[in-house]
């Protein structure tokens, strides 16, 4: 009778099918990876499977070989066998033991080399924007979208949700634990509430990149509006945006990012959990120790709830909340594709009707797809669609494609339940202290002044721009003539993203 190559340990049903399933999971292992080395792209489930389900099922057939063995030898020691050793006995001179002790020292030292490299491999691809961003994809579509189209798109999602180290590293997985048992479970809320208490300090992130210290200057920004009249007139204005971090001294005037000067430290209560309604803020300069402490006067804090509330330090992302996840209004949308040549403004009323249809609620993708190709259509459908039919086809294409990157049905994710702080346009931003409201005790106020921030160089409708020629800027003229309304009210609480 021939002798078994292996110790008869290892012959029994357990041994077995690990040896199958070790041995079957590292051949298709190994042949994923080939696949993963030769193409450029792989989707995130390729990588789940390649990366973690795989040498899971390959460590667990391992561990079926040992498990039968002991197994088997726990049947001998209770009379099956002839062996009255309490222990497996090793002898490196019986060619059997010899055969299974390299074929197990080989294995180990490969299978430790490939866990290695397998377990880095799976490290660094937990830490891909494919991984965050299309592994739940239908929950983290908006994100994704945003994101691409971001100025952050190069910048991977684990730098700034992240960043460096252990400590930060172990966290995010605790949370990513929990966010996998909301996804499973459906347990997720609608939309994905902006992480604002637990987010990295801003001084461990966003200024790895962008130093405070080192802003200077001013940047030149255009905007460009087309209005809701029948010709979609084009509206435009240069603006100087003032955004060096300037000298304590010098007050508001030395730019926006005054804010984040090193000589000062601005502190704020904020009423509400998403920091949009901020009735108190302490000035103080860190040169003099000097405190101003403003407040707002038309409702101030009472000193129960100052005594209960928590006095943040402002930093990046107070103002920079959206820094790459920006949700755009139907109006800033589709002026967007209009400029971009995705929507012909020839069209009468385009701007209008096209916004129109993006503030319809739509319940899924595909209803708001067919829902903005019927509303274009049927309103062009008594004259321009017999005579221009590809402008009506191609603006319905860019009004589409307006809605897909910045709405989510299946999400409720939209620019009307993420406010955006830069600015005062569709959200409070800035006027959430620079009201005119906020004063001392003393009733000095904190800077309402268009000019303390930017300055306006150009201005207009295509056909009567106004140009500064002083060198001081131009006062702010809008678009539609409202006398002095636009002095007494926030831009906010009229523009709302859609038709005003």
């Amino acid at each position: 009778m021939e002798q078994p190559k292996f110790p008869r340990l290892a012959y029994n049903s357990f041994s077995i099918a690990g040896v199958v399933l070790a041995v079957v999971m590292g051949m298709i292992g190994l042949i994923m990876l080939l696949i993963n080395v030769s193409m450029e792209q792989t989707n995130a489930y390729f990588g789940i499977f390649l990366y973690m389900v795989l040498p899971a099922l390959l460590v667990l057939g391992l561990l079926l070989i040992p498990v039968g063995m002991y197994r088997r030898w726990r049947l001998w020691q209770r009379g099956e066998s002839v062996s009255e050793r309490k222990w497996p006995h090793i002898d490196l001179n019986n060619s059997h033991h010899r055969n299974a002790t390299i074929v197990f020292v080989l294995g180990t030292v490969l299978f430790v080399t490939l866990s290695a490299v397998g377990s880095y491999q799976a490290y660094h691809f937990t830490e891909s924007v494919t991984f965050c961003g299309t592994t739940c994809h239908k929950i983290m579509e908006p994100e994704h979208t945003a994101y691409l189209q971001s100025p952050h798109a190069r910048v991977a999602c684990t730098e700034c949700h992240v960043g460096y180290g252990a400590g930060w590293y172990a966290k995010s997985k605790l949370s990513g634990s929990y966010q996998v048992y909301a996804a499973l479970f459906n347990k997720y809320p609608r939309p994905i509430p902006t992480p604002i208490h637990n987010l990295r300090p801003a001084r461990e992130t966003c200024e790895q990149c962008h130093w405070p210290e080192k802003t200077y200057g001013t940047g030149l920004r255009k905007f460009t509006h087309y209005m809701y009249d029948d010709a979609n007139t084009r509206w435009s204005a240069m603006i100087l945006l003032k955004t060096d971090t300037g000298e304590p001294g010098l007050g508001q005037r030395a730019g926006i990012h005054w804010h984040i000067n090193k000589d000062i430290k601005i502190e704020y209560i904020s009423r509400d959990e998403r920091r949009q309604d901020i009735p108190w803020v302490r000035v103080t300069d860190r040169k003099t120790g000097k405190q101003t402490v403003y407040q707002d006067n038309a409702q101030p804090l009472d000193e129960q709830t100052f005594a209960s509330s928590e006095i943040r330090k402002m930093d990046c992302i107070d103002c920079h909340n959206r820094p790459s996840h920006v949700y755009h209004s139907p109006d800033y949308a589709v002026d967007r594709v209009i400029e971009g040549g995705m929507i012909d403004p020839s069209l009468p009323s385009i701007k209008k009707v096209a916004v129109e249809a993006l503030t319809l609620e739509y319940g899924t993708k595909d209803s708001a797809s067919a829902g903005i190709a019927e509303a274009i259509t049927s309103h062009y459908q008594s004259g321009d669609q017999t005579t221009a039919p590809d402008k009506i086809t191609g603006s319905i294409a860019g009004a589409q494609q307006a809605f897909a990157q910045n709405i989510f049905p299946h999400m409720k994710a939209r620019w009307s339940a993420y406010p955006n702080n830069i600015g005062h346009f569709n959200d409070r931003g800035c006027m959430r202290c620079h009201d005119g409201a906020h004063q001392t005790a003393a009733g000095v106020k904190i800077s309402h002044d268009c000019k303390a921030c930017h300055t306006i160089m150009m201005q207009g409708a295509d056909n009567s721009v106004e140009r500064d020629s002083s060198g001081t800027g131009l006062e702010f003229k809008h678009p539609i003539d409202i006398d002095n309304a636009w002095k007494e009210t926030g831009c906010y609480e009229c523009h709302q993203g859609v038709q005003p």
